[in-house]
Protein backbone atom coordinates (compact mmCIF):
# COMPACT_ATOMS: atom_id res chain seq x y z
CA UNK A 1 0.00 0.00 0.00
CA UNK A 2 1.06 3.35 -0.48
CA UNK A 3 1.63 5.41 2.33
CA UNK A 4 1.26 9.53 2.72
CA UNK A 5 3.99 11.45 1.88
CA UNK A 6 5.09 14.93 3.64
CA UNK A 7 5.80 17.76 1.73
CA UNK A 8 9.34 17.47 0.42
CA UNK A 9 10.33 21.49 0.02
CA UNK A 10 9.72 23.76 -2.32
CA UNK A 11 11.94 22.31 -5.10
CA UNK A 12 9.00 19.59 -5.33
CA UNK A 13 6.15 22.34 -5.62
CA UNK A 14 4.09 22.99 -8.59
CA UNK A 15 4.80 27.10 -9.05
CA UNK A 16 1.43 29.02 -10.68
CA UNK A 17 1.58 31.50 -13.44
CA UNK A 18 -2.01 31.77 -14.19
CA UNK A 19 -4.46 30.55 -11.30
CA UNK A 20 -5.48 26.95 -11.70
CA UNK A 21 -7.97 25.13 -9.49
CA UNK A 22 -8.07 21.63 -9.67
CA UNK A 23 -11.06 21.30 -8.87
CA UNK A 24 -12.63 22.66 -12.10
CA UNK A 25 -10.37 20.30 -14.15
CA UNK A 26 -12.29 17.31 -15.04
CA UNK A 27 -9.35 15.30 -17.34
CA UNK A 28 -5.94 15.54 -17.89
CA UNK A 29 -3.84 14.77 -20.57
CA UNK A 30 0.02 13.54 -20.24
CA UNK A 31 3.21 13.02 -22.66
CA UNK A 32 4.93 10.12 -22.08
CA UNK A 33 8.30 10.77 -22.88
CA UNK A 34 10.38 12.96 -20.27
CA UNK A 35 6.88 13.22 -18.67
CA UNK A 36 5.41 10.51 -17.18
CA UNK A 37 8.69 8.55 -18.41
CA UNK A 38 11.67 9.93 -17.11
CA UNK A 39 15.29 9.26 -18.63
CA UNK A 40 18.58 9.69 -17.58
CA UNK A 41 19.12 12.71 -19.56
CA UNK A 42 23.14 11.88 -20.07
CA UNK A 43 23.02 8.38 -20.49
CA UNK A 44 19.99 8.74 -23.42
CA UNK A 45 21.45 11.99 -24.93
CA UNK A 46 25.02 10.40 -24.96
CA UNK A 47 23.39 7.28 -27.03
CA UNK A 48 21.43 9.69 -29.31
CA UNK A 49 24.84 10.98 -29.76
CA UNK A 50 26.56 8.10 -30.76
CA UNK A 51 23.72 7.15 -33.44
CA UNK A 52 24.16 10.48 -35.05
CA UNK A 53 28.45 10.20 -35.04
CA UNK A 54 28.07 7.34 -36.67
CA UNK A 55 25.74 8.61 -39.40
CA UNK A 56 27.89 11.26 -39.98
CA UNK A 57 31.03 8.89 -40.15
CA UNK A 58 28.50 6.60 -42.91
CA UNK A 59 28.96 10.07 -44.71
CA UNK A 60 32.84 10.40 -44.91
CA UNK A 61 33.24 12.75 -41.74
CA UNK A 62 36.00 12.88 -39.59
CA UNK A 63 33.66 12.70 -36.67
CA UNK A 64 35.34 9.79 -35.15
CA UNK A 65 37.62 11.54 -32.56
CA UNK A 66 34.45 13.79 -30.82
CA UNK A 67 32.54 12.53 -27.82
CA UNK A 68 29.88 14.47 -25.97
CA UNK A 69 29.96 16.89 -23.78
CA UNK A 70 27.20 17.18 -21.17
CA UNK A 71 28.29 20.07 -19.75
CA UNK A 72 28.67 22.33 -22.70
CA UNK A 73 25.07 23.12 -23.45
CA UNK A 74 21.50 23.27 -21.56
CA UNK A 75 18.05 23.19 -22.58
CA UNK A 76 16.92 26.73 -23.08
CA UNK A 77 19.89 27.80 -25.31
CA UNK A 78 19.49 28.90 -28.99
CA UNK A 79 21.18 28.04 -31.83
CA UNK A 80 22.44 30.65 -33.98
CA UNK A 81 22.34 29.23 -37.79
CA UNK A 82 23.50 31.91 -39.41
CA UNK A 83 27.03 32.50 -37.14
CA UNK A 84 27.84 29.42 -35.49
CA UNK A 85 26.83 30.02 -32.35
CA UNK A 86 25.14 29.03 -29.63
CA UNK A 87 23.38 31.93 -27.53
CA UNK A 88 21.56 32.38 -24.15
CA UNK A 89 18.93 35.61 -24.65
CA UNK A 90 16.70 37.15 -21.84
CA UNK A 91 12.95 37.53 -22.15
CA UNK A 92 13.70 40.21 -24.56
CA UNK A 93 15.96 38.39 -27.07
CA UNK A 94 18.84 40.38 -26.08
CA UNK A 95 21.85 38.23 -25.71
CA UNK A 96 23.50 37.66 -22.95
CA UNK A 97 25.85 34.68 -23.42
CA UNK A 98 27.12 33.32 -26.34
CA UNK A 99 29.46 30.76 -28.00
CA UNK A 100 31.00 29.70 -30.87
CA UNK A 101 31.14 25.97 -31.85
CA UNK A 102 32.06 24.84 -28.46
CA UNK A 103 33.95 28.09 -26.43
CA UNK A 104 32.65 30.44 -24.99
CA UNK A 105 32.60 34.48 -26.73
CA UNK A 106 34.43 36.95 -24.50
CA UNK A 107 32.43 39.93 -23.58
CA UNK A 108 33.54 42.26 -26.13
CA UNK A 109 33.21 39.73 -28.81
CA UNK A 110 29.76 39.05 -27.72
CA UNK A 111 28.74 42.33 -27.61
CA UNK A 112 30.51 43.32 -31.06
CA UNK A 113 28.45 40.18 -32.55
CA UNK A 114 25.04 41.33 -31.10
CA UNK A 115 24.49 44.27 -29.75
CA UNK A 116 21.72 45.57 -32.62
CA UNK A 117 20.42 41.82 -33.30
CA UNK A 118 17.51 40.39 -31.05
CA UNK A 119 16.51 36.74 -30.88
CA UNK A 120 13.36 36.59 -32.85
CA UNK A 121 12.40 33.02 -32.40
CA UNK A 122 9.68 33.04 -36.18
CA UNK A 123 13.12 33.49 -37.74
CA UNK A 124 14.46 30.34 -39.04
CA UNK A 125 17.92 31.51 -38.17
CA UNK A 126 17.21 30.47 -34.56
CA UNK A 127 17.03 27.33 -33.27
CA UNK A 128 15.24 27.07 -29.73
CA UNK A 129 16.66 24.22 -27.66
CA UNK A 130 13.46 23.56 -25.37
CA UNK A 131 13.79 20.08 -24.15
CA UNK A 132 16.16 17.46 -22.83
CA UNK A 133 16.34 16.00 -26.24
CA UNK A 134 18.50 19.06 -27.60
CA UNK A 135 21.59 18.42 -25.75
CA UNK A 136 22.89 16.20 -27.53
CA UNK A 137 22.16 18.16 -30.84
CA UNK A 138 23.75 21.00 -29.69
CA UNK A 139 27.42 19.30 -28.84
CA UNK A 140 27.23 17.73 -32.07
CA UNK A 141 26.18 21.45 -34.04
CA UNK A 142 28.91 23.15 -32.00
CA UNK A 143 31.52 20.22 -32.57
CA UNK A 144 30.77 20.61 -36.19
CA UNK A 145 30.66 24.15 -35.99
CA UNK A 146 34.51 23.79 -34.66
CA UNK A 147 35.67 21.39 -37.49
CA UNK A 148 34.20 23.53 -40.03
CA UNK A 149 36.40 26.30 -38.89
CA UNK A 150 39.50 24.18 -38.83
CA UNK A 151 39.00 23.16 -42.61
CA UNK A 152 38.08 20.31 -41.80
CA UNK A 153 34.58 19.71 -43.43
CA UNK A 154 35.41 20.61 -47.51
CA UNK A 155 31.93 19.91 -48.40
CA UNK A 156 29.88 21.95 -45.91
CA UNK A 157 29.26 25.21 -46.61
CA UNK A 158 28.28 27.50 -44.27
CA UNK A 159 26.69 27.45 -40.30
CA UNK A 160 23.25 26.70 -41.55
CA UNK A 161 24.30 24.01 -43.48
CA UNK A 162 25.83 22.41 -40.75
CA UNK A 163 22.48 22.70 -38.63
CA UNK A 164 21.03 21.25 -41.65
CA UNK A 165 23.49 17.83 -41.75
CA UNK A 166 22.67 18.22 -37.68
CA UNK A 167 18.90 18.02 -38.00
CA UNK A 168 18.84 15.10 -40.85
CA UNK A 169 20.69 12.81 -38.68
CA UNK A 170 18.93 13.67 -35.44
CA UNK A 171 15.61 13.06 -36.81
CA UNK A 172 16.79 10.04 -38.95
CA UNK A 173 18.81 8.67 -35.81
CA UNK A 174 14.93 8.86 -33.40
CA UNK A 175 12.57 7.99 -36.56
CA UNK A 176 14.69 4.63 -37.55
CA UNK A 177 13.80 3.35 -34.29
CA UNK A 178 17.39 1.90 -33.24
CA UNK A 179 17.48 4.54 -30.38
CA UNK A 180 14.35 3.72 -28.76
CA UNK A 181 14.64 -0.53 -29.26
CA UNK A 182 17.64 -0.24 -27.27
CA UNK A 183 16.79 1.47 -24.26
CA UNK A 184 13.24 -0.81 -24.42
CA UNK A 185 15.89 -3.80 -24.23
CA UNK A 186 17.47 -2.42 -21.47
CA UNK A 187 14.82 0.20 -19.20
CA UNK A 188 17.78 0.13 -16.45
CA UNK A 189 19.85 1.66 -18.05
CA UNK A 190 18.54 4.68 -18.86
CA UNK A 191 14.80 5.21 -17.16
CA UNK A 192 14.92 6.86 -13.70
CA UNK A 193 12.01 5.35 -11.79
CA UNK A 194 9.66 7.38 -9.67
CA UNK A 195 7.71 5.30 -6.97
CA UNK A 196 5.73 8.41 -5.96
CA UNK A 197 3.73 8.53 -9.76
CA UNK A 198 2.00 5.62 -9.48
CA UNK A 199 -0.47 7.30 -6.30
CA UNK A 200 -0.74 10.89 -8.17
CA UNK A 201 -2.25 9.14 -10.91
CA UNK A 202 -4.46 7.28 -8.89
CA UNK A 203 -5.21 10.26 -6.55
CA UNK A 204 -6.05 11.88 -10.24
CA UNK A 205 -8.15 9.02 -11.29
CA UNK A 206 -10.31 8.26 -8.00
CA UNK A 207 -11.10 12.20 -7.57
CA UNK A 208 -13.37 11.29 -10.83
CA UNK A 209 -10.47 13.00 -13.49
CA UNK A 210 -10.70 11.15 -16.60
CA UNK A 211 -6.64 10.77 -17.81
CA UNK A 212 -5.38 10.61 -21.07
CA UNK A 213 -2.14 9.40 -22.76
CA UNK A 214 -1.04 11.50 -25.74
CA UNK A 215 2.38 10.64 -26.83
CA UNK A 216 4.46 10.62 -30.39
CA UNK A 217 6.50 7.47 -29.20
CA UNK A 218 4.92 3.99 -31.51
CA UNK A 219 2.90 1.62 -29.79
CA UNK A 220 5.35 -0.93 -28.93
CA UNK A 221 7.65 1.44 -27.02
CA UNK A 222 4.56 2.75 -25.56
CA UNK A 223 3.33 -0.19 -23.74
CA UNK A 224 7.00 -1.11 -22.53
CA UNK A 225 8.23 1.94 -21.33
CA UNK A 226 4.28 2.71 -19.56
CA UNK A 227 4.54 -0.96 -18.47
CA UNK A 228 8.41 -0.56 -17.12
CA UNK A 229 7.87 2.40 -15.35
CA UNK A 230 4.11 2.21 -13.49
CA UNK A 231 3.24 -1.78 -13.22
CA UNK A 232 5.78 -2.42 -10.18
CA UNK A 233 3.72 0.15 -8.22
CA UNK A 234 0.52 -0.36 -9.16
CA UNK A 235 -2.06 -1.94 -6.81
CA UNK A 236 -2.08 -6.35 -7.29
CA UNK A 237 -3.91 -7.01 -10.48
CA UNK A 238 -3.81 -3.64 -12.21
CA UNK A 239 -1.55 -2.22 -14.79
CA UNK A 240 -1.16 1.20 -16.19
CA UNK A 241 -3.93 0.31 -18.55
CA UNK A 242 -6.70 0.72 -15.80
CA UNK A 243 -4.99 4.04 -15.27
CA UNK A 244 -6.02 5.60 -18.49
CA UNK A 245 -9.36 6.28 -20.45
CA UNK A 246 -7.97 6.79 -24.14
CA UNK A 247 -4.56 5.92 -24.92
CA UNK A 248 -3.33 7.64 -28.25
CA UNK A 249 0.04 6.60 -29.77
CA UNK A 250 2.10 8.58 -32.62
CA UNK A 251 -0.09 11.40 -32.11
CA UNK A 252 2.13 13.48 -34.40
CA UNK A 253 1.93 16.92 -31.79
CA UNK A 254 1.79 19.56 -32.47
CA UNK A 255 -0.02 19.00 -35.49
CA UNK A 256 -2.53 16.63 -32.87
CA UNK A 257 -3.76 19.82 -31.42
CA UNK A 258 -4.29 22.13 -34.78
CA UNK A 259 -5.79 19.86 -37.48
CA UNK A 260 -8.13 16.87 -37.63
CA UNK A 261 -5.75 13.69 -39.14
CA UNK A 262 -6.90 10.28 -39.71
CA UNK A 263 -7.58 8.19 -36.73
CA UNK A 264 -6.92 4.37 -36.47
CA UNK A 265 -7.62 2.01 -34.14
CA UNK A 266 -4.76 -0.27 -32.57
CA UNK A 267 -6.07 -3.76 -32.75
CA UNK A 268 -3.41 -6.00 -30.85
CA UNK A 269 -1.03 -5.44 -28.56
CA UNK A 270 1.97 -5.75 -30.69
CA UNK A 271 1.09 -2.41 -32.24
CA UNK A 272 1.06 -3.77 -35.99
CA UNK A 273 -2.45 -4.14 -37.11
CA UNK A 274 -4.50 -1.13 -37.65
CA UNK A 275 -7.52 -0.21 -38.29
CA UNK A 276 -9.45 3.14 -39.88
CA UNK A 277 -11.63 4.27 -36.97
CA UNK A 278 -14.42 6.23 -37.42
CA UNK A 279 -16.74 7.68 -35.16
CA UNK A 280 -16.50 8.34 -31.27
CA UNK A 281 -13.56 6.76 -29.35
CA UNK A 282 -14.07 4.23 -26.75
CA UNK A 283 -13.38 3.74 -23.18
CA UNK A 284 -10.10 1.88 -22.98
CA UNK A 285 -9.71 2.33 -26.10
CA UNK A 286 -5.82 2.50 -27.71
CA UNK A 287 -5.38 4.85 -31.01
CA UNK A 288 -3.08 5.60 -33.54
CA UNK A 289 -2.76 9.42 -34.92
CA UNK A 290 -6.04 11.74 -34.92
CA UNK A 291 -6.74 14.47 -33.13
CA UNK A 292 -7.63 16.46 -30.15
CA UNK A 293 -10.85 17.64 -31.36
CA UNK A 294 -12.09 13.77 -31.11
CA UNK A 295 -10.70 13.19 -27.74
CA UNK A 296 -12.36 16.42 -26.36
CA UNK A 297 -15.98 15.15 -28.26
CA UNK A 298 -14.98 11.87 -26.55
CA UNK A 299 -14.93 13.03 -23.11
CA UNK A 300 -17.58 15.81 -23.52
CA UNK A 301 -15.44 18.79 -22.82
CA UNK A 302 -13.86 21.31 -24.20
CA UNK A 303 -11.23 24.38 -23.19
CA UNK A 304 -10.69 25.31 -19.43
CA UNK A 305 -12.17 21.81 -18.37
CA UNK A 306 -8.58 19.71 -19.62
CA UNK A 307 -5.33 20.44 -18.28
CA UNK A 308 -2.54 19.00 -20.82
CA UNK A 309 0.74 18.08 -18.95
CA UNK A 310 4.20 17.48 -21.34
CA UNK A 311 7.91 18.85 -21.28
CA UNK A 312 8.01 20.78 -24.86
CA UNK A 313 7.24 24.17 -24.67
CA UNK A 314 6.13 23.96 -28.37
CA UNK A 315 4.18 20.82 -29.00
CA UNK A 316 2.68 19.85 -25.81
CA UNK A 317 2.07 23.42 -23.83
CA UNK A 318 1.89 26.37 -26.73
CA UNK A 319 -0.45 24.74 -29.06
CA UNK A 320 -2.78 23.08 -26.84
CA UNK A 321 -3.07 26.36 -24.89
CA UNK A 322 -2.95 28.63 -28.01
CA UNK A 323 -5.52 26.93 -30.05
CA UNK A 324 -7.77 24.94 -27.91
CA UNK A 325 -7.31 27.20 -24.85
CA UNK A 326 -6.61 23.43 -22.54
CA UNK A 327 -5.19 24.48 -19.19
CA UNK A 328 -1.45 23.31 -19.38
CA UNK A 329 1.21 22.48 -17.03
CA UNK A 330 5.39 22.15 -18.26
CA UNK A 331 7.43 18.97 -16.76
CA UNK A 332 11.04 20.80 -16.23
CA UNK A 333 13.14 18.14 -14.47
CA UNK A 334 16.06 20.13 -14.09
CA UNK A 335 14.02 23.00 -11.35
CA UNK A 336 14.17 20.82 -8.67
CA UNK A 337 18.22 21.51 -8.86
CA UNK A 338 17.45 24.84 -9.57
CA UNK A 339 15.65 25.51 -6.55
CA UNK A 340 17.87 23.59 -4.53
CA UNK A 341 20.89 25.66 -5.95
CA UNK A 342 19.17 29.23 -5.15
CA UNK A 343 18.17 27.95 -1.85
CA UNK A 344 21.70 27.35 -1.11
CA UNK A 345 22.63 30.84 -2.36
CA UNK A 346 20.21 32.58 0.00
CA UNK A 347 22.90 33.91 2.45
CA UNK A 348 24.41 35.20 -0.99
CA UNK A 349 21.78 36.65 -2.70
CA UNK A 350 20.71 38.64 0.70
CA UNK A 351 24.25 40.27 1.05
CA UNK A 352 24.65 40.52 -2.57
CA UNK A 353 21.45 42.83 -3.04
CA UNK A 354 22.33 44.90 0.55
CA UNK A 355 25.73 45.73 -1.38
CA UNK A 356 23.99 46.51 -4.54
CA UNK A 357 21.21 49.04 -2.70
CA UNK A 358 24.22 50.43 -1.11
CA UNK A 359 25.81 50.76 -4.60
CA UNK A 360 22.46 52.21 -5.97
CA UNK A 361 22.65 54.79 -2.95
CA UNK A 362 26.06 55.95 -3.85
CA UNK A 363 25.68 56.56 -7.51
CA UNK A 364 22.48 58.44 -6.63
CA UNK A 365 24.36 60.72 -4.16
CA UNK A 366 27.45 61.28 -6.47
CA UNK A 367 24.83 62.28 -9.64
CA UNK A 368 23.46 65.02 -7.67
CA UNK A 369 27.22 66.05 -6.58
CA UNK A 370 27.94 66.04 -10.13
CA UNK A 371 24.96 68.15 -11.51
CA UNK A 372 25.43 70.78 -8.49
CA UNK A 373 28.72 71.09 -9.36
CA UNK A 374 27.60 71.24 -13.18
CA UNK A 375 25.06 73.83 -11.74
CA UNK A 376 27.55 75.96 -9.87
CA UNK A 377 30.20 76.36 -12.78
CA UNK A 378 28.08 76.91 -15.58
CA UNK A 379 26.13 79.19 -13.48
CA UNK A 380 22.90 78.53 -15.00
CA UNK A 381 20.60 77.26 -11.99
CA UNK A 382 20.94 77.12 -8.06
CA UNK A 383 22.87 73.41 -7.25
CA UNK A 384 20.93 70.88 -5.71
CA UNK A 385 23.67 71.59 -2.73
CA UNK A 386 26.38 73.43 -2.28
CA UNK A 387 28.88 72.78 -4.42
CA UNK A 388 31.98 73.74 -2.01
CA UNK A 389 33.05 70.20 -0.39
CA UNK A 390 31.79 67.91 -3.63
CA UNK A 391 34.78 67.32 -5.45
CA UNK A 392 36.24 65.49 -1.86
CA UNK A 393 33.05 64.12 -1.07
CA UNK A 394 33.19 62.90 -5.43
CA UNK A 395 36.58 61.18 -4.65
CA UNK A 396 35.52 59.29 -1.64
CA UNK A 397 31.99 58.09 -3.24
CA UNK A 398 34.43 56.67 -6.37
CA UNK A 399 36.71 54.86 -3.77
CA UNK A 400 33.81 53.43 -1.96
CA UNK A 401 31.95 52.41 -5.09
CA UNK A 402 35.07 50.66 -6.30
CA UNK A 403 35.19 48.86 -2.87
CA UNK A 404 32.02 47.91 -3.39
CA UNK A 405 32.57 46.56 -6.78
CA UNK A 406 35.26 44.15 -5.86
CA UNK A 407 33.11 42.73 -3.04
CA UNK A 408 29.86 42.41 -5.62
CA UNK A 409 31.96 40.72 -8.63
CA UNK A 410 32.54 37.56 -6.81
CA UNK A 411 28.98 36.95 -5.40
CA UNK A 412 27.94 38.27 -8.53
CA UNK A 413 29.91 35.55 -10.53
CA UNK A 414 28.89 32.86 -8.13
CA UNK A 415 25.15 33.64 -8.97
CA UNK A 416 25.31 33.65 -12.68
CA UNK A 417 26.56 30.29 -12.25
CA UNK A 418 24.14 28.92 -10.23
CA UNK A 419 23.39 25.18 -11.88
CA UNK A 420 25.55 25.40 -14.87
CA UNK A 421 29.03 27.18 -14.82
CA UNK A 422 28.77 28.07 -18.27
CA UNK A 423 25.32 29.16 -18.68
CA UNK A 424 24.00 29.99 -15.11
CA UNK A 425 20.39 29.10 -13.94
CA UNK A 426 18.14 28.05 -16.51
CA UNK A 427 15.22 30.71 -15.53
CA UNK A 428 17.43 33.38 -15.51
CA UNK A 429 19.56 35.18 -17.84
CA UNK A 430 22.05 37.84 -15.97
CA UNK A 431 19.29 39.93 -13.85
CA UNK A 432 16.16 38.94 -16.35
CA UNK A 433 14.23 36.06 -16.87
CA UNK A 434 15.68 33.89 -19.47
CA UNK A 435 13.86 33.70 -22.93
CA UNK A 436 12.99 30.11 -21.65
CA UNK A 437 11.43 31.59 -18.61
CA UNK A 438 9.18 33.79 -20.51
CA UNK A 439 8.15 31.26 -23.08
CA UNK A 440 7.10 29.03 -20.51
CA UNK A 441 5.47 32.24 -18.48
CA UNK A 442 3.04 32.80 -21.40
CA UNK A 443 2.16 29.63 -22.72
CA UNK A 444 2.20 27.40 -19.24
CA UNK A 445 -0.32 28.36 -16.48
CA UNK A 446 1.65 26.04 -13.93
CA UNK A 447 5.15 24.17 -13.85
CA UNK A 448 6.93 21.77 -12.22
CA UNK A 449 9.80 19.40 -12.23
CA UNK A 450 8.04 15.80 -12.32
CA UNK A 451 4.14 14.36 -12.18
CA UNK A 452 4.49 12.76 -8.95
CA UNK A 453 4.59 16.85 -7.73
CA UNK A 454 0.89 17.06 -7.82
CA UNK A 455 0.70 14.25 -4.80
CA UNK A 456 1.34 17.59 -3.09
CA UNK A 457 -0.94 19.61 -4.99
CA UNK A 458 -3.52 16.97 -4.76
CA UNK A 459 -6.83 16.94 -6.97
CA UNK A 460 -8.26 19.45 -4.72
CA UNK A 461 -5.95 21.92 -4.76
CA UNK A 462 -6.15 25.88 -5.35
CA UNK A 463 -3.07 27.56 -7.15
CA UNK A 464 -2.85 31.41 -7.25
CA UNK A 465 -0.96 33.52 -9.56
CA UNK A 466 1.29 35.59 -7.62
CA UNK A 467 0.17 39.71 -8.27
CA UNK A 468 2.63 40.33 -10.94
CA UNK A 469 5.29 42.74 -10.09
CA UNK A 470 6.33 45.95 -11.77
CA UNK A 471 9.24 47.78 -11.85
CA UNK A 472 7.61 50.76 -9.66
CA UNK A 473 6.15 48.77 -7.39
Amino acid sequence: MFSSVADPGRSRHVFCNRTLNMRSVRAIGFDMDYTLVHYDERAWEREAYQHVIDKLLALGLPVSELRFDPELFTRGLILDTQLGNIVKANRFGYVTRAAHGTALLAHEAQRATYERTWVDLSDKRWVFLNTLFSLSEACVYAQLVDLLDAGRLPSVRGYDQVYGLVRDTMNAAHLEGELKALIAREPDRFVVLDPELPLALLDLRHAGKSLVLITNSEHAYTRSMMSYTLDRFLPKGTTWRDLFDLVIVQAGKPGFFERQAPLYEVVEESGGLLRPHIGGLKAGGVYFGGHARAVEQHLGLAGNELLYVGDHVYADVHVSSQILRWRTALILRELEAEVTADEAFAGDATTLAELMQEKERCEREQAQLRLSLQRHESAYAEPLQPAGDAPRRLAALREHIAQLDARIAPIAKRASELSNARWGPLMRAGNDKSRLARQIERYADVYTSRVSNFLYLTPYGYLRAPRGSLPHD
